[in-house]
């Protein structure tokens, strides 16, 4: 069966800007590193992966979530570069331009449409594949969606439910009770007094959920901040989505976008994937 290839635009991006050299530039001077790093991770995921389409979520950055106005720590003292925002404007449209779909709505996260394109495709009978390296999506895997978590160098690590419990020792529907109880330092997530990750894992195989341990008496508390911290960490599987139709790339539409944002080596790695299909 082809999979639907779902991928964490950010989460990418953020990865190509921060570990390719900033002299990488368009044209007429402005930024390219984010551009050409997200580009090649792109095509070398869809030359391994062949699906049947791609999605690319994105964040909305200027306009809180649900998570930011409920917990005022939730991603705090986050400062992105403006040569990063400048390309993340244009990374949309440039997945775009190869046919492409991709998702971005105020209010949501990108990880919240990666929870969504996994719940229709699977409601369609459909596999899945998402790649990001945020391990909140280890919550998404399943025996018919697999996570691609990035690694330096090598093939993606491919994570499935056997893999999530070999890491964090619980299932993948207890992830978001396992980030509620830890909590999580990237997001500013503050978790459970003294408890860490291996206390986490050992409760959620006791109780089997953070709710069952309110119940029963464990956190009264913190049960009201608990139960946040999980809502915070579930992602929501109801965003809204474009169409997702199987789509042969536009690749020569690609190029021809590539060389108008100034960039040939784009544009020529584009017309090389048209040999692949």
């Amino acid at each position: 069966m082809t999979p639907l290839l779902v991928l964490d635009g950010d989460s990418f991006a953020h990865r190509a800007y921060h570990g390719l050299p900033s002299t990488m530039r368009r044209r007429d001077g402005g930024p390219g590193n984010a551009l050409i790093g997200f580009t090649n991770m792109l095509l070398r995921l869809w030359q391994e992966e062949r699906p049947r389409t791609v999605l690319v979520a994105w964040d909305t950055l200027d306009v809180p979530t649900y998570r930011h106005t409920a917990l005022e720590s939730y991603q705090s003292g986050r400062v992105f570069d403006a040569e990063l925002l400048e390309q993340l404007d244009l990374l949309p449209s440039l997945a775009a331009s190869a046919g492409f779909a991709y998702a971005k709505e105020p209010g949501y996260e990108a990880d919240d449409f990666l929870a969504a394109a996994v719940s229709r495709e699977e409601a369609a009978g459909g596999e899945a594949l998402v790649a990001t390296s945020d391990r909140d999506a280890f919550q998404l895997a399943s025996a018919t969606t697999t996570i691609l978590q990035p690694v330096r160098g090598a093939a993606p690590a491919r994570i499935g439910p056997v893999e999530v419990r070999e890491r964090y020792g619980v299932d993948p529907p207890q992830v978001p009770d396992f980030i509620a109880l830890r909590g999580d330092p990237s997001d500013r997530i503050p978790g459970a007094r003294g408890i860490g990750e291996k206390r986490a894992a050992d409760l959620l195989n006791q109780f089997a959920s953070l709710e069952a341990m309110l119940v029963d008496g464990r956190f009264e508390a913190e049960a009201d901040a608990l139960r946040l911290y999980r809502r915070i960490a579930t992602m929501d599987r109801e965003a809204p989505l474009p169409p997702l139709p199987d789509v042969v790339p536009s690749w020569t539409t690609a190029a021809e976008y590539a060389r108008e944002l100034g960039l040939p080596g784009v544009a020529g790695r584009f017309e090389e994937a048209r040999t692949w299909t």
